[in-house]
């Protein structure tokens, strides 16, 4: 019996327009209702996260910036595994002199120093879970990352990397030059203690090794009593493999790529057929 699912958000939960459908919304209730417990698991922050949640009108425990942070429904943190500072600045270094884009996310939410790069970072991560949505409008629902203050322009990273109060949780990295991103993660290869995976074409994601949803998935489970046989992961790209190759079931949405779908026992409906609905309601 499934006790615990976990869906994955951009390409998977949302749909090409970055909401909760109706019908994935009712699923999660039903479950709810029936004692399972829904948890997102996102590469995005806390902040952006409980955004798209709370338009939807749903509450639901967090795994948040591929597992650096847990938190509980009411927002209570419950793990948080950092990347630390010194690694850090190594990595931002590194990248720096590669002259190639990424972001810094903090247990104060996400940090950019280009505004514009912010927006198309997003776009580049909705578009390539939704090939058929349109771009303009892909481009105002992730402007929303601005306009409602969900990333926060700062002149400089070195300010994080300084500040005792702020924890680094992950660094996301951008550009549609693939030279210049296989350069990052063939460097990346030799900073011992991090993961690196991606939730686009065009980008990577940087967390410590111990941040990873999957590892993530299983404490909160064990954490409950729940054996992670009797969990459900649902997702449709390489951040959320460690989910699958740990979860009970693992369902791969209709938009995933062949490399994804056939890691997974399960294909589902695509994000706009509401495939996260479908695969909940055949385990109900």
């Amino acid at each position: 019996m499934i006790k615990i699912i976990a869906s994955d958000m951009d390409g998977t939960l949302l749909n090409s327009v970055q909401q909760i459908s109706g019908e994935n919304k009712e699923a999660i209730l039903k479950a709810q209702a029936q004692g399972v417990e829904f948890v997102v698991a996102t590469g995005r922050s806390y902040q952006e996260a409980t955004y798209v949640l709370g338009e939807a009108g749903l509450e639901c425990p967090i795994i948040c910036v591929n597992g650096a942070e847990v938190r509980s429904k009411e927002g209570e943190i419950l793990s948080a595994t950092p990347i630390s500072k010194k690694m850090a600045r190594d990595v931002a270094l590194m990248l720096k002199e590669l002259d190639i884009y990424f972001e810094v996310y903090t247990d104060k939410g996400a940090c950019t120093v280009d505004a514009d790069k912010a927006v198309t970072t997003l776009v580049d991560i909705i578009i390539s879970a939704n090939p058929e949505a349109d771009r303009d409008e892909v481009t105002y629902a992730a402007g929303a990352r601005l306009r409602d203050g969900l990333v926060q322009v700062i002149e400089d990273y070195d300010i994080l990397f300084a500040d005792e109060n702020v924890q680094i949780y992950k660094m996301l990295v951008f550009s549609f030059d693939a030279v210049k991103l296989a350069a990052a993660g063939h460097a990346l290869a030799d900073f011992e203690g991090l993961a690196v995976s991606a939730s686009g074409d065009e980008n990577l994601e940087i967390t410590n090794k111990q941040a990873q949803k999957g590892i993530a998935l299983e404490s909160f489970a064990k954490a409950k009593g729940i054996d992670i046989a009797e969990t459900m992961a649902i997702g449709d790209n390489y951040n959320d493999v460690s989910m699958f190759e740990r979860a009970g079931r693992s369902v791969a949405m209709g938009n995933a790529n062949y490399e994804i779908q056939a890691l997974c026992d399960v294909i589902t409906d695509t994000n706009n057929e509401h495939g996260v609905a479908k695969a909940i309601l055949e385990v109900l």
